[in-house]
């Protein structure tokens, strides 16, 4: 049992993390030995590959004749060029150039000019799977991909939600992304989208790899959005209503973040979950996939009428939080470390928790370096092309 800790306070003999000498959290790397998204599945076409990136590394997702997809390092190991401008031959991938070929092991099983008995060995291969309309790769140590948790989608399949799936590049840390959802104080940013709202925390709970935070709204002035209406299934004025306990609960489950709404009676009506993938080498642009599920009223098509609208409100949530993002980044850079002054607890333990699972920068990647599954060797003796 994990016991919430009232906003404001804190356990008995903790420690306040505002008193320990500050790291700068924008240092620190995503962990590699997860499952991250790395492409919607609609982007990977039957029979293309498709070039994708994580923390500057290029990887090539390759969706073969049967449907199956596989991804290997982006390059083919003769000339160093990009495996994703090949052509896709049954259930394996040509490189453009000489038309090496290889199969979701990452082993070269043919090369045309030389044929199979001499073969140098391949490239590198990743542990892959779809999901909720995702493709998923494990970047850091195949050997435990097996044993990592993998995120659980109820509400995108179940037939009583309907799911949006939104995301794009934004240009920040990843860090950035958690302490923005995770902070629900900042709604005063979509004070034009959402009108007056404030919210109140519940309180917190804390696991070894996670962090979640409950909230309560009440509007103080303006009307209510038809976003919001359609997202909670109720009529909300200006008043707070008693009457009305909806509970939103957001967890950073490392890597990953959800956000839940439920009514008083226990209805989840919302169901966010999302990951944000690093791109450059410095981690500072992520692409965000996010899953939002929202339950259908129990007038039929209600919701599918009003779909479009939705889309609108909630693009229009996700571009100013995305601006307000960007900001934090480049106030970072400028000033060349993190002089965030936090007073919020739910927020300085979230950076807690992303501090100790994370890793030090650069060392993720020289670590996956030394684990990859082939490595080149060079042929002797090859006949002229």
């Amino acid at each position: 049992m994990h016991a919430a800790l009232p906003e404001g306070g804190r356990e008995a003999g903790s420690t306040d993390i505002s008193t320990k000498p500050p790291r700068d959290l924008r240092r620190v790397d995503i962990h590699p030995d997860h499952w991250y998204p790395l492409a919607w599945s609609r982007e990977v076409k039957r029979g293309k590959a498709h070039g994708v990136r994580f923390a500057g590394d290029p990887i090539v997702l390759v969706r073969t004749a049967s449907g199956k997809v596989f991804a290997l390092e982006d390059r083919c190991a003769h000339r160093q060029v990009p495996l994703s401008a090949g052509v896709v031959d049954g259930e394996s991938i040509r490189c453009c150039y000489h038309g090496w070929t290889y199969d979701c092991t990452g082993r070269c099983t043919d090369i045309p000019y030389l044929g199979r008995e001499r073969l140098p060995n391949g490239v590198r291969a990743y542990p892959c799977r779809e999901s909720g309309g995702l493709v998923f790769v494990f970047i850091g140590n195949p050997a435990r991909a097996q044993e990592a948790k993998f995120p659980e989608f109820g509400a995108v399949t179940d037939r009583a939600y309907k799911t949006r799936r939104f995301g794009g590049e934004v240009k920040c840390h990843y860090t950035f992304m958690h302490e923005n959802l995770m902070d629900m104080n900042h709604q005063f940013l979509h004070r034009r989208q959402m009108g007056n709202m404030r919210a109140r925390s519940l309180g917190r709970r804390r696991g070894e790899d996670w962090i979640e935070v409950d909230y309560t709204f009440a509007r103080e002035a303006g009307t209510q959005p038809i976003g919001e209406a359609l997202v909670f299934g109720q009529k909300r004025g200006t008043k707070p209503d008693e009457g009305h306990k909806d509970v939103m609960t957001i967890r950073t489950d490392y890597p990953y973040q959800t956000l839940k709404i439920r009514t008083k009676d226990d209805t989840m009506v919302m169901d966010l979950w999302i990951a944000y993938v690093p791109l450059d080498a410095e981690q500072r642009t992520n692409r965000t996939f996010g899953l939002l599920s929202i339950r259908r009223p129990k007038i039929p098509l209600v919701l599918d009428a009003a779909w479009p609208l939705l889309v609108w409100f909630t693009e229009r949530i996700f571009t100013e939080d995305r601006w307000i993002v960007e900001r934090e980044q480049e106030a970072h850079d400028r000033q060349g470390a993190d002089h965030n002054h936090e007073v919020f607890p739910v927020i300085n333990e979230l950076r807690a928790l992303l501090m100790e699972h994370g890793v030090p920068h650069g060392t993720g990647k020289g670590a996956a370096d030394t684990r990859r599954v082939h490595f080149i060797q060079p042929v002797e003796e090859l006949p002229a092309s």
